[in-house]
């Protein structure tokens, strides 16, 4: 995108200017104005179908239990991506953009904050699988212990993520993928935390999307009870057909719900010894906000 907004920032200011060196020949407007359209063409024609695009690839997360948990981290060492298939599973081949090591602690990433991971030049072209190499998760409880979990297949084969809907990278225009951790499905509490002689730590099961997040809406808001006291850490999920994604509002009772594809969703809060509030048909628009707040009843 920065390349396109350039080239044609470049070519109307060329134009700007020479109109403001004579302002008198107000006849050769229209020529002006027919030149004007002949440049912006060739900025256009200029970039050429060859040109790489750019890919940014963000994480976020939504972790549960959060008024439990003091950090929530995963450790990523690669990620690969690939074009669309020919209806072949696997048919082409990955291509490896991002080959390091870094730890999140996804107890940071809720409520529309993100990670940028990487933001790279890649082939033009149609995109639709990533595959995310995920070499250790781990909890830490407040005041407690810290559990390593395993990672099924993680670290030797990936996690096989597609991206929805399916990524189209041009030349000289930027696009995003948002992974989006779901913690509070990811990680399967053992037994009862409370009770620690039943307690038996937690497995990790990956729940993750790739959403192509060129596309995507979002919905936020604000928790309160029927006193306008806001909640803390109200859980708020959304629901098409099953659940989309979940996340856990912050200390004054904010929460915001990203990645979402366009279209018709229930949303839904709660938090203990409070009453469920459900609202069905909220719509999200492609690039905007829908604003849905929450009145809960305590039981």
């Amino acid at each position: 995108m920065k390349y396109s907004l350039y080239r044609f920032y470049f070519c109307s200011s060329r134009i700007h200017l020479r109109t403001k060196i004579d302002t008198m020949k107000k006849l050769f407007f229209a020529f002006f104005t027919s030149v004007f359209i002949v440049l912006l063409s060739s900025c256009s024609d200029k970039i050429s179908n060859n040109d790489p695009g750019r890919l940014v690839v963000r994480v976020t997360d939504a972790p549960f239990p959060i008024d439990m948990i003091d950090s929530a981290a995963v450790t990523i060492t690669k990620v690969e991506i690939r074009k669309t298939g020919d209806g072949i599973s696997d048919g082409n081949p990955f291509m490896v953009i991002f080959e390091d090591t870094v730890t999140l602690n996804l107890v940071d990433l809720r409520n529309g904050i993100v990670y940028e991971l990487l933001d790279i030049e890649i082939p033009q072209g149609k995109y639709d699988l990533v595959r995310l190499y995920v070499d250790n998760a781990s909890l830490k409880i407040k005041e407690g212990d810290s559990y390593n979990v395993k990672v099924p297949s993680g670290q030797q084969t990936g996690i096989k993520l597609f991206i929805e809907p399916p990524l189209n990278v041009e030349g000289g225009l930027t696009s995003d993928v948002l992974l989006d951790f779901d913690l509070s499905r990811s990680f399967v509490m053992r037994g009862n935390l409370n009770n620690p002689s039943d307690f038996k730590g937690f497995i990790f099961k990956p729940v993750i999307r790739a959403v192509n997040a060129t596309t995507e809406g979002k919905i936020a808001g604000m928790v309160t009870d029927t006193a306008k006291i806001k909640i803390k850490n109200p859980v708020v999920w959304v629901k098409q057909d099953t659940v989309v994604q979940t996340t856990v509002g912050d200390t004054l009772g904010r929460y915001a719900i990203i990645g979402l594809l366009p279209g018709t969703y229930s949303v839904h809060a709660t938090k203990e010894n409070y009453d469920t509030v459900s609202f069905s048909g909220v719509k999200v628009v492609e690039g905007n906000l829908t604003v849905q707040d929450f009145i809960l009843n305590k039981k």
